[in-house]
């Protein structure tokens, strides 16, 4: 008994000790994992601190000053600055200050969003911890328990992407934020950015467009109703779904009533409460902005968004808000001209094809400044804003004007021909990188012809042979770097679209015109800009808009290009451009199903873009190129009374020879059996070809002749043998009886005998 008791008792010690040796490791092992969590999560945090916790690069001050931006131009001869425009906010983007915000406003937002607002500080960590708990638990990556102060970041930040990382930098701004600022103004300026449907931002935008009235004077049932949009304006906007926004108005009235905001008498009024709602879409301001000073306010949101490190939206108010000073590019005398052509539907008449009204757009550039000078989005009078700007936003397939910056330009850039370089344009014509190959415009063929005269007459065939010569990866490079276009697609990477201009999406008429910059200026292509610097509201400079300037080809590459649309513009598809008192260099731009038009020209002066065709495509008829006519009637009066200029001609312009093909022409000849010659004619018109050529042949029927030997029609193989010239030769015989000679003593043709001593004497 005593050994059974000894062996138990050892048993339990043993047993004891390893329970306590597992614990004791337990616990190591979970104190290790804890410290090294905290360590991580204390290094996380000071990363986070550093580098995110003051990541808005906007202040409430910036904000809430209510003051309007104002846009100024630069007198180009005395440089002096000129108000042009005051940006006054539209009731889509008004400020509402938080004494004109009543409480019941605030308390809905409260009730509904972050009941416990006014006791954090920034960031409610009951709600946070259960929305990562639920988020672990449910093994998805979706959160909940944001507060006013995170939502309100978010929204001026405009990051969406649910991550965990995004969370936690969003915990450390509310945290930074409520820090500096007052319940107050977090109250205040959510109030002014959240958005609540039907293009509103904003109370004070939300007020008047759903009650047509300021938001002062809202109700406590109105005020409910219109929180409740938030969430979600696709589903509770009471013009999508009324049902909807009633339950969600109610919801929210049921907090206020939970969290005593409101009393049960204020409760069952507001819900019983008939809401009446304006529907009012008519919420802008009586200002009419240009198409060039809607471009510019699209910009400066566009850059104010990427300076400040925050929304589009919030960029906006900013704008609206924020009392800067911007020198625009726009010269007043041009925009009035622009406005003065397009302004009148009479000057496109003439375009026929479809019940639509014919449209219009052009770009007018400095092509050394890059100072976008005016433009125009569209044809008649703009009577509203927020139109669609045809000129900035329409892409459209370029056709023929992108063979300069496709085709042409790098083609002679890259040494692969010169303007004299002989080519063949041929029905016969083969590409080595493809079996594709395009049609001319009218299905004719010239021959073998210089560059020069291809690109004159904008030969199709040519076009798609220099990117064959070139490749396509090539031609596409050099349209998305050197030209600029941004908006190509990995499809366009091919024959097509690099050699006629059929793009995925195609272009603007904006990036069109600073793509031909590089021709006039010396090979450098600078990108349109609207304006060129912001000043804040004490005048401090904040954004100076540096051109963005490309060295895209060389002086010499310019200059003969140059040359060529030159001889395009005056004689070949873009004569009607043709100025009386400046050289005019462009070419024009058909798509082949002629649904667009296009002319892209420049002066010493000035660089335009311009387009015409149908918002719906259709195809256009006209008598000519309804865009060169309307580039014209603008770029006459922009440079009636400018001091002539020629273009720019570099120091040294010669070019390596490039012959290219040798030409030969093909002559057919008839010849009877003695070699006495028939007849001699060209074929194809007097049209040459190259050696290598098969090409068919047809003999000509001779009156009392017939072909010896062959077929009146045969395949020949053309032949280079040191002359221009291939003659192809059809043996013919007499198919008349031979002459029978007249017996003597009979008469001859005369009617006298025949007397041998007539002849012999």
């Amino acid at each position: 008994m005593r050994i059974a008791k000894e062996v138990a008792e050892a048993g339990a010690h043993t047993v004891g000790t390893v329970v306590s040796l597992a614990l004791k490791i337990a616990g190591t092992v979970l104190l290790v994992g804890l410290t090294t969590l905290l360590v991580f999560a204390c290094i996380f945090c000071i990363y986070c601190k550093t580098n995110y916790s003051t990541g808005l690069d906007v202040e409430y001050d910036e904000f809430s000053l209510a003051l309007s931006s104002v846009i100024y131009t630069e007198n180009r001869q005395t440089g002096a600055l000129e108000e042009l425009i005051t940006l006054t906010g539209s009731e889509y983007r008004s400020w509402v200050d938080y004494d004109d915000i009543p409480d019941c406003v605030e308390k809905a937002v409260v009730s509904i969003e972050d009941q416990r607002f006014y006791k954090h500080r920034g960031v409610d960590w009951y709600r946070t911890s259960g929305a990562f708990v639920n988020m672990f638990l449910s093994m998805s990556n979706t959160f909940g328990g944001s507060t006013i102060t995170q939502q309100l970041i978010k929204n001026i930040k405009h990051e969406d992407d649910v991550t965990v990382s995004r969370k936690f930098l969003e915990i450390f701004r509310a945290l930074e934020y409520e820090k500096h600022h007052t319940k107050e103004e977090i109250i205040e300026l959510y109030l002014n950015v959240i958005f609540f449907g039907h293009g509103c931002y904003g109370i004070g935008a939300a007020s008047r467009y759903y009650f047509g009235k300021e938001v002062s004077e809202l109700t406590l049932a109105e005020a409910a109703c219109i929180v409740g949009i938030t969430n979600n304006p696709s589903m509770y906007s009471p013009f999508i779904d009324r049902e909807n926004n009633k339950k969600r108005q109610e919801l929210i009235l049921g907090k206020m009533l939970e969290l005593e905001y409101i009393s049960q008498a204020e409760y069952t009024a507001a819900v019983n409460q008939e809401l009446v709602f304006d529907a009012s879409e008519d919420v802008m301001n009586d200002t009419v902005y240009t198409w060039f000073e809607e471009a510019l306010r699209d910009d400066l949101i566009k850059d104010l968004a990427e300076m400040k490190n925050v929304s589009e939206g919030t960029a906006e108010l900013l704008l609206l808000t924020g009392g800067y000073k911007i020198v625009a590019t726009v010269d007043p005398k041009i925009q009035a001209i622009i406005d003065s052509v397009y302004g009148d539907p009479s000057n496109i008449s003439g375009v026929s094809g479809s019940s639509q009204q014919a449209q219009s757009a052009i770009v007018v550039e400095d092509p050394y400044t890059g100072d976008i000078v005016g433009m125009s989005g569209g044809i008649g009078e703009k009577t509203g804003n927020l139109w669609w700007n045809r000129a900035t936003s329409s892409r459209r397939q370029p056709g023929s004007s992108f063979k300069p910056i496709a085709a042409y330009g790098p083609a002679i850039e890259y040494a692969v021909v010169t303007p004299n370089t002989k080519i063949e344009d041929g029905a016969d014509v083969k590409l080595n990188g493809t079996s594709w190959m395009t049609l001319n415009f009218d299905y004719s063929y010239m021959g073998v012809i210089t560059i020069e005269t291809a690109l004159k007459y904008s030969i199709n065939t040519v076009a798609a042979q220099l990117v064959d010569k070139l490749t396509p990866a090539v031609s596409f490079e050099f349209v998305r770097s050197k030209a600029g276009i941004s908006t190509l697609t990995i499809e366009d990477m091919d024959y097509a679209p690099m050699s006629i201009g059929a793009l995925s999406y195609g272009v603007t008429v904006r990036d069109m015109t600073s793509a031909y910059t590089m021709f006039v200026n010396n090979g450098i292509r600078s990108k349109g800009r609207t304006y060129k610097y912001i000043y804040d509201n004490n005048d401090k400079l904040i954004y100076e808009n540096t051109t963005e300037q490309v060295q895209a080809i060389s002086e010499k590459t310019a200059y003969w290009m140059t040359y060529m649309m030159k001889q395009s513009a005056s004689y070949g598809t873009g004569g009607v451009s043709d100025l009386v008192n400046m050289p005019v260099a462009g070419k024009t731009g058909t798509t082949q199903d002629r649904f667009d038009r296009w002319f892209v020209g420049y002066t010493p002066y000035y660089v335009a873009a311009c387009w015409v065709g149908y918002d719906n495509p259709a195809r256009i008829s006209y008598n000519g190129n309804p865009a060169a006519t309307m580039w014209k009637k603008v770029m006459a009066q922009i440079h009636d009374g400018l001091e002539y200029r020629s273009f720019n001609v570099p120091d040294d312009t010669y070019l390596t020879p490039i012959p290219g093909v040798i030409p030969i022409t093909i002559w057919i000849r008839g010849e009877d059996e003695s070699g006495n010659v028939l007849y001699e004619e060209q074929t194809y018109g007097g049209k040459s070809t190259v050696e290598g050529r098969e090409i068919q042949v047809t003999a000509k029927t001779i009156p009392d002749y017939e072909l010896i030997g062959s077929s009146y029609t045969i395949t020949h193989k053309v032949v280079y043998n040191g002359s221009s010239k291939d003659v192809i030769v059809f043996k013919y015989r007499s198919t008349l009886p031979p002459p029978v000679e007249p017996e003597e003593g009979e008469e001859d043709d005369s009617g006298g005998l025949f007397d041998w001593n007539d002849i012999f004497g």
